[in-house]
């Protein structure tokens, strides 16, 4: 970390996270994304799948659940930028550290923290006009049998868009490439690629599927937030977790690994 830190220790924080890609995110204190990160730089990834699932396109107050939100950053930026009615669930984080955070960005009337395990969602049938999850659908969403579930939440012809870590190119056999094998955890066998949650979303028979693509580039992004993460967090397990990221995205280069965004309409 010696290396990183004599190459970006004079650069401020907030010109570090400043992206030209995701000029929404950038308006968001960078400190504050910091603190709040539970992997991947959620706003980017969010601010990369909402022209493909049309959220300039949703009328204000619209309902949209974020599945799998963390700690409400991306929440907060739903409810900011566009305008909309967010429930917030999450497994890990529980509702009232969420409400503290959603009341301090001033959105407490639009974002309401839930907690809810993505098998037991406590919402009744066609109640969203949208699904939203980001660096969490892996978890759960690999199941054939989940999506029939999950999109029964949405009114017919809403839609969901999910943004995931993935691979470049499905991993034949029972080992990861040789390179990836001292990073390598049981959990990344849920990375998949474009194609593949294309075809996995189709044959569920309940979406049309409208967008599956692979983020070019993603890769450098993700290892730009993780040598920012592993430098200016305070906690030492989030700094241990984001050095050994970063270890692991130099080793691939982007041949391997990065995000994937599926977007797809209910029936």
């Amino acid at each position: 970390m010696s290396d990183i830190t004599s190459r970006t220790s004079n650069i401020p924080l907030a010109d570090r996270v400043s992206h030209p890609g995701y000029p929404r995110s950038n308006g968001y204190d960078a400190r504050w994304t910091v603190e709040n990160q539970m992997g991947p730089h959620a706003l980017w990834l969010l601010e990369w799948l909402a022209p493909a699932l049309g959220l300039d396109t949703l009328s204000p107050g619209s309902r949209v659940l974020d599945l799998g939100c963390g700690r409400a950053m991306t929440s907060i930026f739903l409810a900011k930028e566009y305008d909309v009615q967010v429930t917030a669930a999450d497994l890990w984080v529980k509702p009232a550290e969420n409400a503290g955070r959603i009341a301090e960005a001033g959105v407490a009337d639009r974002v309401l923290p839930v907690f809810a395990e993505a098998h037991d969602l406590p919402f009744g049938e066609n109640g969203f006009d949208a699904i939203v999850s980001v660096d969490a659908y892996h978890y759960f969403g690999t199941d054939d049998l989940y999506l029939p579930t999950l999109t029964r939440l949405l009114k017919p012809g809403g839609r969901i868009g999910v943004v995931v870590p993935a691979l470049r190119e499905e991993i034949d056999g029972a080992e990861p490439p040789e390179h990836l094998k001292p990073y390598w955890e049981p959990g990344f066998w849920s990375f998949h690629t474009a194609a593949w949650w294309h075809r996995h979303w189709t044959r569920s028979g309940v979406v049309e599927v409208e967008n599956a693509d692979w983020l070019e580039d993603g890769w450098r992004d993700w290892l730009r937030w993780c040598e920012v993460v592993a430098e200016e967090h305070t906690d030492e397990f989030h700094i241990r977790m984001a050095g050994h990221c970063a270890e692991m995205l130099r080793a691939d280069q982007g041949g391997t690994l990065g995000f994937v965004r599926v977007v797809g309409r209910r029936h």
